[in-house]
């Protein structure tokens, strides 16, 4: 049984149409980006999967139960953030941690224990006692995240977790989810940002419209835009006669090159990737820094393919 199943879900607010026919399968033990534009859908899927609004038709499914006619059972091993995680202004970090604790039903010694581990886990140990009005933004989505996990269930449901946080807020973040990975959870993550998908999740469900467009791995990507640009980055500049090398290797479909670093049009999977970058550094002689798929470009692409 699959975590999170969509059949046909379709979601209007009066005549706008939201969700259009979404269905989906999403495998235990997976983090599943949710990618699409601001307005796609992905905050309705969430609020519905997390029984805060009702479809006008099809259904969703968590862990075997529909959320919209059975929540509690839906819900009892799901963690969620929905949008921007805010709490009682009387609180600080303590109280809501017991406090959603004993609404999950956990109390005693387990309610300590679970709380204290959480609170290191987020890394805001030492801010534990600080009313949540003094929290940054950063701070608050730790706390979300740290309250998601409090009953330790497999599947977390998380809306734009990095929203609206500085470079170093989002690095955080996303070292807390790749941690969150490694226990097996199964992570469903909607995101607007390609690079935070490609970062962090193993699969990736792109929306535009309220329509699914498309549903692979990770490493796909390239495979769903029909075009590879691999950036290769050089300690020093390329001679002419280098660059005459690179353009006849195998999969090389054409280049560009500035400075140190060199745009390759690519065609051919993982393991030519690999053959690629041995063939640069053993029989282009390039001392080769870095050696990575073009985010740049998969962003530019997946613009052009919502906006089609």
């Amino acid at each position: 049984m699959e975590p999170i199943v969509t059949e046909n879900l379709t979601k209007y607010y009066g005549k706008m149409l939201a969700l259009d026919n979404l269905t989906m399968k999403i495998r235990k033990g997976h983090c599943v980006g949710f990618l699409g534009p601001n307005g796609a859908g992905k905050s309705t899927t969430i609020k519905i999967l997390c029984s805060l609004i009702y479809p006008t038709k099809g259904e969703a499914h968590v862990n075997g139960f529909n959320p919209s006619k059975e929540p509690r059972n839906a819900l009892e091993d799901v963690g969620c953030i929905v949008e921007v995680p805010d709490f009682y202004p009387q609180f600080n970090a303590l109280d809501v941690l017991r406090y959603y604790g004993k609404i999950r039903g956990i109390t005693g010694r387990e309610l300590r224990e679970r709380v204290k581990e959480v609170l290191e886990f987020a890394g805001i140990s030492k801010w534990a006692r600080m009313k949540t009005p003094k929290f940054s933004r950063g701070m608050k989505q730790r706390l979300g995240i740290a309250q998601a996990l409090l009953h330790n269930p497999s599947i977390l449901i998380l809306d734009e977790p990095a929203l609206g946080l500085d470079p170093r807020g989002v690095v955080e973040i996303r070292k807390m989810l790749k941690e969150i990975m490694k226990q097996g959870k199964t992570i469903f993550l909607a995101s607007h940002m390609l690079y935070e998908v490609q970062e962090v999740c193993d699969m990736v469900a792109m929306i535009n419209k309220g329509k699914l467009i498309a549903y692979d791995r990770v490493e796909n990507l390239e495979k769903l835009f029909k075009v590879q640009v691999l950036e290769v980055d050089l300690l020093q500049p390329p001679k002419p006669k280098q660059l005459e090398k690179v353009k006849k290797l195998e999969s090389v479909k054409s280049y560009s090159a500035e400075k140190n670093r060199i745009k390759i049009n690519f065609e051919g999977d993982k393991t030519a990737q690999v053959k690629l970058l041995a063939a640069l550094v053993k029989d282009v002689r390039l001392q080769v820094a870095s050696f990575r798929p073009s985010v740049a470009a998969l962003e530019e692409l997946y613009l052009r393919l919502v906006e089609e």
